[in-house]
Order: structure tokens, then sequence, then C-alpha cells
């Protein structure tokens, strides 16, 4: 088989980037490891405790005993089906703030500043939250990928924005706007009642057009490399090996789990690590694998005084009931994901910009779909957005088969710990104001008795969650910094002819979800290949005029 271009990766990057350069009409193949989305539990938002926690849907990754988390391992999400991690995540969408972007570009990702990922943002999406505050000027309403949010039916979402109000902190209209500090409503990529995956904004709608695009399904073992340049891509289909051939480029877009081992089996990557496999060393490059990095995240549980959660559906008939008016009608509390509400603060003075995210919700209920002992109550998912632990994605084997060894360090970095004891002290904070005091009988975790530093580094230990964020394998910087992987252009630095367009390029996490900048650095990477840029934006992101002398 042949193609112009062989993106390994049916996900966020990946897919955006063929549907980008199949418009343009270059001949794009997509392998894929994963099959069909089809069916309820990917399709249904409120189903998303299903696909993430099924084998079918999910590569089946964890991470190996982690010494910050009392030797706990943590298991890794990561989409192998059709739409990639986008088929399998909360749906929750954020840009990131302003400053991320700008801070990649002083890491040495020339041309990613927020200027010019802006544009990038706004031609992709395809915002619905103009009749809800937000400023149209910032967001765009063309794109294939829908933006929506939540009814904001349950009281305690706006509860829980007046909360943070109560406790100073600003409102934001739009946290994906102008300004992202502040509590206000959550958006989501989902429409008409349906996960509104990359499978279904791009790949089905080029599809449809007839545009040069195909999806093959198939295990990517590593790409084929001669005289210096990448060829094609060896796959195993059917029991059979076999070689698509690139004409022009090989673009990764497999995760930051599986893109670092590809190139690793490719030859790319710490040459000792690579020798000590028997793999010949194509391009040494001790960055692949690295400065992996993560959201670490705790649920704040509270017992509700009123029966007004969405504990009353948690049982067979209740999920019943949900699950047929969803089929039925694509309405009703199955058409949401429920993360409704939000927050982004900043944790102390001197911080510049927001490092503590909120995303509410009104159940007590973990993401494997364990719901509280308690009965009647909500939650609020938080934790540290910028974590200076790194861990790394390392092979266990030469097998293409075989999981590479993943190891995030969490919680290795002493600043971790003050952060997080922060995070909890504050959030308790919120839900003492008078708006959510009358709704809270009692803290159910971590419990009104964990109190001092101690008590709350243990709850840690024990307790915090993946908030299934992991980025930053094959870092984006200068071509001639031995620490990157890819230089601006989204190149393989050493390779000719090899791209990345996925959240391995990341220099530093987000503030906030990863399905957004995943999505816009497919859509950016295809314009480096296509030779072209939007132009840069020139309006100015909110900071807090206060924020050297005030944490709010």
């Amino acid at each position: 088989m042949k193609a112009e271009y062989v993106v390994v990766g049916a996900g966020s990057g990946g897919t955006a980037l063929a549907y980008r350069l199949a418009e343009a009409g270059k001949r794009v193949v997509i392998i894929e490891h994963g099959g069909s989305d089809a069916g309820p539990f990917i399709q249904m938002p409120a189903a998303l405790s299903y696909p993430m926690n099924m084998g079918i849907y999910d590569w089946g990754f964890g991470s190996e005993p982690e010494p910050g988390l009392g030797g706990r391992r943590l298991v890794t999400p990561r989409g192998k089906v059709v739409g990639g991690s986008s088929s399998i995540n909360g749906m929750v969408y954020v840009r990131g703030n302003a400053c991320d972007f700008d801070t990649w570009a002083e890491m040495g990702a020339a041309g990613w500043a927020y200027a010019d990922v802006l544009p990038y943002f706004k031609r992709m999406e395809h915002w619905h939250g103009a009749g809800d505050g937000g400023d149209p000027a910032w967001r765009g309403t063309e794109g294939p990928l829908h933006v929506t949010r939540g009814p904001r039916k349950n009281v305690l979402f706006e509860d829980f924005i007046t909360a943070g109000q109560q406790a100073g902190y600003p409102m934001t209209a739009d946290y994906n706007g102008r300004q992202q500090e502040g509590f206000g409503p959550m958006e989501a990529t989902i429409w008409r009642g349906r996960r509104w995956s990359v499978a279904n904004a791009y790949l089905r709608p080029a599809q449809k057009k007839g545009w040069p695009i195909e999806v093959v399904r198939g295990l990517a073992r590593r790409v084929v490399i001669e005289g210096g340049r990448a060829t094609g891509v060896e796959i195993e289909r059917g029991g059979q090996i076999e070689v698509i051939s690139a004409e022009a480029e090989v673009v990764l877009a497999a995760s930051s789990i599986n893109t670092p081992k590809l190139l690793k089996l490719s030859g790319v990557g710490p040459g000792e690590e690579l020798r000590a496999h028997g793999i010949e060393v194509v391009a040494d490059r001790k960055g692949v694998g690295a400065n992996l990095q993560d959201h670490l995240e705790i649920y704040m549980q509270f017992a509700a005084t009123k029966p007004i959660t969405l504990y009353k559906y948690w049982n067979i008939w209740g999920k019943a009931l949900v699950g047929a008016q969803w089929l039925l009608t694509g309405k009703g509390l199955g058409a949401s994901n429920q993360f409704e509400a939000c927050g982004f603060i900043r944790s102390d003075k001197g911080i510049r910009y927001p490092d503590i995210q909120y995303h509410f919700l009104p159940i007590a209920v973990r993401y494997d779909g364990k719901a509280s002992a308690e009965g009647h109550g909500f939650q609020v998912h938080t934790g540290p957005m910028r974590s200076k632990s790194r861990g790394a994605v390392t092979l266990r084997s030469a097998d293409p088969r075989e999981a590479p060894v993943i190891r995030f360090n969490y919680m290795s970095h002493p600043d971790d710990w003050a952060e997080f004891r922060k995070v909890i002290r504050l959030t308790r904070e919120i839900f003492a104001q008078p708006a959510m005091a009358g709704h809270v009988k009692r803290e159910i975790q971590p419990g009104a008795g964990v109190q001092s530093d101690e008590e709350i580094d243990a709850f840690i230990r024990e307790h915090a969650e993946s908030a299934y964020h992991p980025c930053g394998t094959a870092r984006m910087g200068a071509a001639d910094d031995p620490g990157a992987v890819v230089d601006p252009e989204g190149r393989v630095i050493g390779v000719r002819g090899l791209r990345v367009a996925d959240s391995s390029i990341f220099p530093q996490i987000t503030n906030g979800n990863l399905n957004a900048p995943s999505i816009m650095t497919g859509e950016k990477v295809a314009d480096h290949i296509l030779g072209r840029r939007l132009p840069s934006a020139n309006l100015e992101p909110w900071v807090n005029p206060d924020w050297q002398a005030s944490q709010r």
C-alpha cells in the first residue's frame, strides 16, 4: 500500500492532521490498531466511565509501582479505537491558559505562543456558547469540532459557581476566551446529545466528502527509515507483516505513550537504551520518552443534605431510564457528561495564572463508576496543574506487542506536596461559603478528621488518581536543544520525513484537559507540512492585575 502521508493513530492529533491534509488533496492513510466507535457506550456522553474501562476500546496501560503514592500502580487509559482517546475521554473542552503557550515559546517552541495557536483553536471550533456569555471574538464558529455547554439544570452547578465568587474569586463567562481564571460554566465536545469525538467531527465528514483518506486497521510495529529518511510504517494485520509506504512523510500521533515507544522501536531515542534491546540506533535522542508529565487529582466528596443529586439514578432502573431516554430522543441526563461547572484559581500570590482546576460533579462517584456508599453527594475533581515531577516511558523489550514501562514519578518533587495541601484547604473554604454550605451534610473524603500536613499527605498518597493527561514524551524545542525530540515544525530531529503531532510534543503540560490542545497540535502541524500559516492573533488575554500581591 502507498500514500503520500502515513499517519499512525486515528486519535485527536492524527485525525485532525489527516483531515487538513486530505482537504488539501493529499492522499492519506491512517493506521489504527483499534476498531469501531459505534454503540452507546462511546456515543452516549453520560456513559463515559464505561469505554475507558473496556479492553476493547483501551490499550490497558498502567504505571509501574509509584513510590510517591505508596507503591500503587495507576491505570493509564489510552484510546484503542477510531477517535483515539477522544472516544473514551470525559469530553471536557479546555484550550489551556494563554500563558501555557507563551511558556512553550520561551522553552524553545518558536511559533507556538498563544498568539500563534489561538487562530488554530478558532479554526477547529464550532462554538455554541454565545448566548451564555463569553466573547465571540475569541471563539470559532465554522470548524468541525462542536463545543457546547451543559444545561446546568441542577441547582448545585450554579451554587458551586456562586460559592467561588463568595470566596472572593472572579467569575468567568468563558474560560476558553479572554479570561480563564475564575468560576463558570464548563464546555464539552458534545453535539446533539452525542460524544463529538474526532471520529465524528473530522474523520466521517472527510470520508463522506470523498476526500483521499483511508483508515487501515493494524498494529504499527516501527517506522521504516532508509538512509536517514522515513519511508513508511511496518504494520501487523491479520497475522501478516507488511509495509505501508509514505511518498512524502510519516506522522506519528499514537499518544504520549505509544509515540515514544514507536520512535524507540524505529531506532530513534537514547542510544544506550536502544542498544540494550538490540535496536540499531538511527538518531541518538535522549529526550525520547523523557519529560513525561500528567495531572494528578483527588476527588473531594461531600454528603448532600437534600436528595437532589444524580444518585437517585444510580441503580439499574435509573440507568435504564436514562439510557432509554437517550436512545429514543438523544436528550436527558444521558446527553451530558455531567461536568457542567468548573473553576480555575491561583494557589498563592506571586503565581501569574491559575494552577488549580475544579471539575464539579453532582454525584459522589469514581471514574471507574463506583458510587460513594454515602448515597446522595457531590464532588470536585481537583489538583495542582503544573507539577514539577517528571517521569519516563521506556521499552520493556524490542517486541512491538509488549506494553512499554511507564513511570510517572508522581509526587517526587517536594513542591507537589505543599501545592496539594493548599488545594485541599482552599477547596474546603469554597464549600464552606453560604451558597454550598447548606448543601453539605459532611465531608466524605478526605473527611473532617484529616487536617494536619501529615494527615493530608497520607490521604494524597492513598487516594490521588491520574486525571489521564499524560504528555511531553517527545518534547518540542529548538533544533540544537539536545533534550528536544521535534523542532517547532513538528519534525523529528535527526530523521527526514518524520513528524510527531500529538500531546507527546508539549514542552510543558497545559492548564486543563488535553483533548483540545492535542487537536490544535494536529491542525497546526498539518499547516507546517503544507507550508502555510494562519496569521497570528493580536488579542490580549486577561491576567489578574493583582496577581503579585494577592491570591484572589
